[in-house]
């Protein structure tokens, strides 16, 4: 079968390929794949908000009090693997990829996200460590990042599906918990989340690529086809042939 894979080069080197959407919608697993199949590397926002509100749970603060969040921000020393294959998160020494998915981290993020400064200090993180990833491109994916991180990157869009998709699908993924406990946190999250930043509308000028009616190889490969668009005139016009999955 011929691969749909952009070849790295059609976009401008260092490239962004800024991918917003809300819980269940695919965009992490997607987001990974995408980077897998151009060669980029991957960054999941998300992670930073995640590991900071367990920052501040492991020092008993409460998330909803914006002071203490600010108060513990300043000695959270992050670092994360934009490496697709080796993906790890971690805390000054405590390696928290795992630990940063748990409900109660979970139910804390729209605390810390929500401050002001600390989404400033975030989304200056994240552009550095674009700059220092040493690769020709990076899938950047959370929920401001086609208009607030990255809003001149070449290639925008927002991965969505229908409220009841998003839902089944992450209750898939959380074993942990029942169909409408993990339901109704999500919608709680969306809730909470969209008072900060609108993710469920497209930003002019952002490709919109819906995933209810599309299984994950569908859905990475309508990304892919956002990208091929995104080519300049000048660009090699053969898109190279192999794998599905780029290996």
């Amino acid at each position: 079968m011929t691969d749909q894979t952009p070849p790295a080069d059609a976009l401008p080197s260092p490239a962004i390929v800024a991918i917003d959407g809300p819980a269940g919608s695919g965009k992490s697993s997607v987001s990974k794949q995408v980077a897998r199949r151009l060669g980029f590397g991957y960054l999941d926002t998300g992670a930073a908000y995640r590991a900071l509100a367990w920052h501040a749970l492991e020092h008993g603060v409460d998330t909803a009090d914006e002071a203490s969040v600010l108060r513990v921000a300043d000695d959270f020393d992050y670092a994360i693997s934009l490496d697709p294959d080796a993906y790890w998160v971690r805390v000054g020494r405590h390696d928290v990829t795992a630990a940063i998915r748990e409900p109660r981290v979970t139910d804390a993020v729209s605390g810390v996200a929500r401050v002001p400064a600390v989404r400033e200090a975030v989304n200056a993180l994240f552009r550095a460590l674009v700059a220092a990833s040493g690769r020709p491109g990076v899938v950047v994916e959370g929920r401001d990042i086609t208009t607030v991180v990255a809003p001149d990157a070449p290639v925008r869009i927002l991965l969505t599906a229908a409220p009841e998709v998003r839902a089944a699908r992450r209750s898939a993924e959380v074993t942990t918990q029942d169909a409408a406990t993990v339901a109704a946190a999500l919608h709680r999250r969306d809730a909470s989340d969209s008072a900060v930043v609108d993710f469920l509308t497209a930003a002019p000028g952002v490709d919109v690529v819906d995933s209810t009616h599309l299984d994950f190889e569908q859905t990475v490969d309508a990304v892919l086809d956002v990208i091929r668009r995104a080519r300049p005139a000048n660009a090699d016009d053969p898109a190279p042939t192999g794998a599905r999955n780029g290996r």
